[in-house]
């Protein structure tokens, strides 16, 4: 039997379907009707099988003329979402080209029936209306202290009025966080994946149901109804675990920045150099940028020779280590990550065309790819057997600076062995990028080996992740310490740190893109798929543009051959058309799933090209 009152619900349908993606329209049977609410999960029969979906609304009546099916199920009595973060999922599902569910995957953590059963839903209503976009800034972390204390001071500000929502890039930096706030007894709610489904599932009933509260997530979290949220706080803003892995490739800054235009809340954006997207905010003066004045001791060593270690650094390294522990970034992991021939300098590849590599000290020469080893390896051009490794790994470096200062302690953070902190005594502290250890009171001397090469990656965000390693790995010596970086003194960088301020070489590379045009000033857009079909996917998007229906000003590059019997083309178009050509692509999407076609990767404004 019907509902008597509103006795239609209107749902979006799990159906695994991407042309499938539209609401439906189902019966609400009397027995459940008091819990069928919007947000609450439910099961509906959909094309012969019984799939699960979430409420939109309840309606008097509904406008399809056909029959109408009845919901099977109320799988949940909790809503797991809201009138409003609903609207948010289906922009971003529009934004991104793709499905709702696509988004509410990522958005809603698996249900888990026991905590259903004992969980208490909360009576509390927001009454909150957002009367215009919030405000957004970027605050720049300061050197010579934790970064999270900078954060943490924030979040006691802003949770003093409402809630306080923030996203931290993993799981290391968000254990750092709720570490502070345990040691101050600071109540909070923490979300991410690294946590049991049980609890993470309740966690999120808590974050929804709790008012005046502090929730610390991973960037899933950034989707999270909570009631009275005033602030999003986004913890190192550039990272790239902000970019969600799985389709459509969401980012956590356009999420916020949505949520910020919807819902009125205050964004703030943290770290230590703005990414490109941001920094052009900057220039345009649509996005406050704060930052401290500081004068950092850096010094540039240029080696000649090629040596790990330049001869006048020797010196700088042994003032540190009088005083405590000295941090050496390294861009490698592994040991010999290249070898060649000493004779010739002819790069050794394995038969099946992959590089050759050297796991550790005397280990015989073993396929980067397939693993083979050649324990009676010669060179394939001379015949000489002499080896000469190149592009060294942390372990080799380690084993270089372990015989320059003889009797000091080395220690190694990288891959598997990352060490949260070292004791604040004279040591060598040889680190990857992202794995450097912490130390009260902070490093005595921090030196950045090969400086040049964490600016010499291939993709379009080097520079900007250059920019932040450095930085970050710099602010973490103490106040009477010195940097040291393995780096003709004449690059950047250098006058960078010393200032504190990023700014002149983040205008420089900006007016590069600006000429070309590359991203922040366009919006890009790949699409990946089977090779056979992509000569006439791209003569399709070319054909589209010759008849108008795409904007002219888009520009399509490709198809690029990326292996495994797949290609991809990249797509720029100018900002104001992004969502003229995500309609196009969602549409292109949707012909090609009624027609059985294998489906297309899209990801647009991905992290890097």
């Amino acid at each position: 039997m019907p509902a008597t009152v509103k006795p239609i619900a209107r749902v979006w349908v799990d159906s695994g379907v991407f042309h499938l993606d539209s609401p439906y329209d189902y019966i609400v049977p009397a027995r459940i009707s008091d819990h069928v609410d919007v947000g609450v999960r439910v099961q509906v029969p959909f094309n012969g099988r019984e799939v699960e979906a979430i409420v939109l609304e309840r309606l008097d009546e509904s406008a399809v003329t056909g029959t109408i099916h009845q919901i099977s199920k109320l799988l949940s009595i909790h809503p797991v979402a809201t009138a409003t973060s609903l609207h948010l999922i289906e922009e971003v599902a529009k934004h991104w080209a793709s499905t709702p569910m696509d988004i509410l995957r990522s958005a809603v953590p698996a249900r888990v029936a026991s905590v259903d059963k004992s969980f208490t839903c909360s009576t509390y209503v927001s009454t909150k209306l957002p009367i215009s976009a919030g405000a957004r800034s970027f605050i720049s972390f300061d050197p010579g202290h934790q970064a999270e204390e900078d954060l943490k001071k924030i979040v006691l500000e802003k949770v003093s009025k409402d809630s306080v929502l923030v996203i931290a890039p993993d799981v290391r930096d968000i254990d750092v966080i709720c570490k502070l706030f345990e040691i101050d007894q600071i109540a909070y709610i923490r979300l991410d994946s690294s946590l049991p489904r049980i609890v993470r599932y309740e966690n999120y009933l808590k974050a929804m149901n709790t008012q005046n509260c502090i929730v610390v997530g991973a960037r899933s979290a950034v989707f999270t109804p909570i009631s009275d949220l005033a602030s999003i706080i986004v913890h190192k803003e550039s990272s790239h675990e902000h970019f969600e892995i799985r389709t459509p490739g969401w980012n956590v800054r356009d999420v916020v920045d949505i949520r910020r235009e919807r819902e009125g809340v205050e964004t703030i954006y943290m770290g230590y150099v703005p990414s490109l997207e941001l920094s052009l905010l900057i220039e345009n003066r649509t996005l406050t940028y704060v930052n401290h004045p500081h004068r950092l001791n850096v010094k540039a060593f240029s080696s000649i020779d090629g040596a790990l270690l330049p001869g006048k650094i020797f010196s700088e390294i042994r003032k540190g280590l009088l005083q405590g522990p000295v941090l050496f970034l390294t861009p490698r992991k592994g040991y010999g990550n290249a070898l060649l021939c000493a004779h010739c300098k002819n790069l050794a590849m394995c038969r099946c065309g992959a590089k050759l590599i050297v796991s550790s000290k005397g280990a015989a020469p073993i396929c980067s790819l397939c693993h083979t080893t050649y324990p009676e390896w010669c060179c394939s051009w001379c015949q000489r057997d002499r080896q000469y490794l190149a592009g060294r790994g942390i372990e080799r470096a380690g084993e270089e600076i372990s015989r320059a200062f003889p009797g000091v302690a080395l220690i190694l953070s990288y891959g598997e062995v990352i060490k949260s902190s070292v004791e604040n005594t004279p040591s060598l502290v040889l680190a990857t990028p992202g794995a450097a250890p912490t130390v009260r009171g902070g490093y005595a001397a921090v030196v950045v080996l090969e400086a040049l090469k964490f600016f010499a990656h291939p993709d379009l965000r080097a520079q900007e992740r250059a920019r932040e390693l450095l930085f970050e790995t710099a602010a973490m010596v103490n106040t009477s310490g010195s940097v040291c970086l393995s780096i003709d003194e004449s690059h950047p960088i250098v006058a960078s740190l010393i200032r504190w301020s990023p700014g002149a070489m983040v205008r420089r590379e900006l007016a590069e893109r600006m000429e070309i045009p590359l991203p922040p000033y366009v919006s890009s857009a790949v699409l990946a798929g089977p090779t056979k079909e992509f000569s006439v996917i791209v003569d399709g998007l070319r054909k589209s543009l010759d008849e108008k229906r795409l904007p002219g000003e888009i520009k399509i590059y490709g198809p690029i051959d990326i292996g495994k019997g797949q290609s991809k083309v990249v797509i720029y178009c100018p900002m104001q058309d992004r969502a003229v050509l995500a309609q196009f692509l969602h549409e292109l999407q949707r012909r090609r799933s009624i027609a059985k076609k294998e489906y297309l990767t899209i990801r647009f404004d991905p992290y890097s090209l």
